[in-house]
């Protein structure tokens, strides 16, 4: 069985392919630029090159793959139309399964950030070949910044009220796409992916506490307000409007996952807040 890994030199599709070749497998890693995964290349990886507006190379990309997985890309505004693209070569190509890394609840979920992964899961669900959503929710990773700042200031500033967050690391949600990739009986199967904390802002004060041995405290801001503080920190307008859109529909409850569907894919529980703060910049 040959395995496909999409955006394969962005962290999360490096993870997927090093999980693949942990399991024994010879992944192809589909890129945008070779140079990226030189390293990949030089363990036996099948690097392909392909751009998600290529559809002619993504049809080169996937000649004898069997099982794909896509990863969303980051071009907001042109995800939709650019996930279609692979859609389609998949189909073409006649893969026997494709799994797309969405957001949780993605179906009815209101963040700005999930409007695109909805837009794809209507795309996929028109899909002649099987797929499987994988919804993975937050990576605690995407919080390295803002521990690292309040490890020096002493305050942790965020938006979510008193809202939770179900995250896990990167790798995690990164071997659980493995598994699936490397399994039977995923088709048609919807994946909501969370950690096993579910921490509210004070607990990932707390947690940046423990892993940096520093004192701090989580101070909750509005929306607005949190929008210029992320903008003072060097963020531009629409990232800052996302993140803490993001923030405050954790507020709402949107980012807390009990399904416990990721400790399954797992076999074990995922990595702590703690952990994955306590290892960044190692």
């Amino acid at each position: 069985m040959t395995v496909a890994v999409t955006a394969a030199g962005g962290k999360l599709g490096r993870l997927v392919v090093e999980a693949l070749l942990d399991a024994g497998e010879r992944p192809v890693a589909i890129v945008r630029d070779p140079s990226r995964v030189a390293d990949l290349a030089a363990r036996g990886v099948d690097v392909r090159k392909a751009s998600y507006d290529d559809p002619a190379a993504l049809d080169a990309a996937l000649v004898g793959v069997d099982r794909v997985l896509l990863i969303s890309g980051n071009e907001f505004g042109k995800r939709v139309a650019q996930h279609t693209n692979v859609l389609r070569a998949a189909e073409r190509a006649g893969v026997e399964l494709l799994a797309y890394t969405s957001i949780p609840r993605a179906d009815h979920n209101p963040m700005l950030l999930a409007a695109e992964h909805r837009g794809t899961e209507e795309v996929l669900a028109t899909a002649t070949v099987p797929t499987v959503l994988l919804r993975n929710g937050w990576y605690w990773e995407n919080y390295d910044g803002a521990a690292a700042h309040a490890a020096q200031s002493g305050v942790l500033h965020g938006a979510m009220a008193r809202g939770r967050v179900s995250g896990a690391a990167r790798a995690d949600y990164a071997q659980a796409a493995a598994r699936v990739l490397t399994s039977a009986g995923h088709e048609g199967r919807v994946y909501e992916l969370g950690g096993d904390e579910a921490l509210t802002g004070a607990d990932l004060a707390s947690a940046v506490a423990e892993a940096k041995g520093a004192t701090v405290r989580y101070e909750d801001l509005t929306q607005d307000d949190y929008v210029a503080a992320l903008r003072a920190a060097g963020l531009d307008d629409q990232f800052a409007a996302v993140l803490a859109d993001a923030d405050a529909r954790i507020g709402e409850g949107l980012l807390e996952v009990t399904t416990g569907d990721l400790t399954e894919l797992l076999g074990r529980r995922a990595t702590s807040a703690a952990t994955v703060f306590a290892a960044a910049g190692r």
